[in-house]
């Protein structure tokens, strides 16, 4: 589990009794702006404080969204209106604010918080401290601009997460091992079910064939790969930077005697070699710079034929807050993953257009599947935490992975953040290769 300083809310240096002055401002900057009249459909939110010698209670709002906050901590405060989403998320996880549904708390704060929903004067300037939208000029003077990019600090980034334990993943995900958004038909549709809809969805759009051989870039735990090669006899190279999942996935090929069809690579994308039918990327991109989209996908269009196809599954971030989250360290980025970068539709179409001669074929918008896959990954969290625990983890992981799986589904479910499934052609594609699929 990555350290987390329990002094993660005022500046460093404060002595006591500055630091509770700074904790008293901050609760009530916070107080004034959910409690302002054009607030008032943001939500209601049942505001409970527990760190008073008597307990105290108000509901705040009158909005169809209902939220439930307890602050054990007058910090909690000042964590949330000058730490951002970092200060929210380390805070939660420090003990600091309880909720019976996290989620919803985190839909109420990025509602208040909205920039639309601010007037464009200086009192509501100050307001927009609140989770961090501040002024992108503000954002620049307290995040650093150096960066680090190469093969080294991707495979720390990926082996920060994804090689944090093979166990703990089977645990909480399904039979397949797909950690990306799954695709539900209705409310019936299982967890598995639903990622292997998505597999198959993918393989369908591509026109997937025995005669097809197929790149995907991002392993993950070899789902995609096996189902490509089991259902639609496709050979595919897959590769992944994180030891942990390319060990793992080789060992699955071999139970599955699919080795003549799956070979697992350890390979970086910049250093891949060969010429290929399709390439799959599910969820990977995610793990690129922003800088580098151009380069990742020339190298893409590059590893294709001229008659080849591609599959991407991504993560965006609304075009409206991409420039924003280009330079600020949020809570996922902070403690989740590191080096993490949702693009934006415009980011992704912008880099192809000049890097590439792929064209757009297909887009399906799958970001609401994303709160049903995240609400069920929790419920697995959940129901086998004790299995969890004999793994090593302890209960200040599970409020860690708490908030990350209900700040992540909150923000599907204001579509503040969503998932996409796009097909894109090289331009001697088939043609009758760009349907939809239902």
């Amino acid at each position: 589990m990555p350290p987390l300083a329990e002094d993660t809310i005022a500046p460093e240096g404060f002595l006591p009794a500055r630091r509770q002055r700074f904790s008293r401002l901050a609760r009530w900057i916070f107080l004034r702006l959910v409690s302002a009249k054009r607030m008032r459909d943001a939500g209601t939110l049942q505001l409970n404080e527990d760190w008073r010698a008597s307990r105290a209670s108000r509901t705040i709002g009158a909005g169809e969204l209902r939220a439930e906050m307890t602050i054990h901590d007058r910090d909690a405060y000042a964590a949330i209106v000058f730490g951002g989403s970092r200060g929210m998320g380390r805070s939660y996880v420090n003990g600091l604010w309880d909720s019976e549904d996290v989620s919803a708390v985190v839909r109420y704060l990025f509602r208040v918080s909205e920039p639309g929903r601010q007037r464009q004067d200086r009192r509501a300037r100050h307001r927009m401290m609140v989770l961090g939208v501040a002024p992108s000029w503000l954002s620049k003077l307290f995040v650093g601009w150096r960066h680090e990019q190469g093969h080294s600090s991707d495979r720390k980034n990926i082996h920060a997460h994804y090689d944090l334990s093979n166990e703990f993943f089977e645990l909480m995900l399904d039979e397949t091992l797909a950690y990306s958004c799954a695709i539900f038909k209705d409310d019936s549709t299982t967890l598995h079910e639903a990622q292997v809809e998505k597999f198959d969805r993918i393989c369908r759009k591509l026109g997937l064939s025995e005669n097809d051989h197929v790149l995907e870039i991002g392993t993950g735990w070899g789902g995609f790969a096996l189902h490509a090669a089991q259902h639609y006899g496709a050979k595919v190279t897959t590769t992944t930077i994180s030891e942990n999942q390319r060990h793992f996935a080789e060992q699955r090929v071999k139970e599955a005697g699919l080795g003549h069809l799956i070979t697992v690579l350890g390979e970086h994308y910049r250093d891949l070699q060969g010429s290929f039918d399709a390439l799959v990327s599910v969820e990977m991109i995610e793990a690129v710079n922003w800088r580098h989209y151009e380069e990742f996908f020339k190298k893409c269009s590059t590893l294709l034929t001229q008659e080849g196809r591609m599959a991407l599954q991504a993560i965006t971030i609304a075009e409206q807050s991409f420039e924003r989250a280009k330079v600020r360290k949020d809570f996922i980025r902070d403690l989740i993953f590191p080096g993490g970068c949702l693009p934006s539709i415009a980011a992704i179409m912008s880099s192809i257009a000049g890097a590439t001669d792929l064209r757009l074929v297909d887009l399906d918008d799958i970001g609401l599947h994303y709160a049903t896959t995240l609400r069920l990954w929790k419920r697995n969290v959940d129901e086998r935490f004790e299995e969890i625990r004999s793994l090593g983890f302890d209960d200040r992981f599970k409020r860690l992975w708490d908030m990350y799986l209900r700040y992540c589904e909150g923000a599907f479910l204001e579509r503040h953040i969503s998932d996409v499934q796009l097909i894109f052609h090289k331009p001697g594609a088939p043609v009758h290769l760009g349907y939809r699929v239902s």
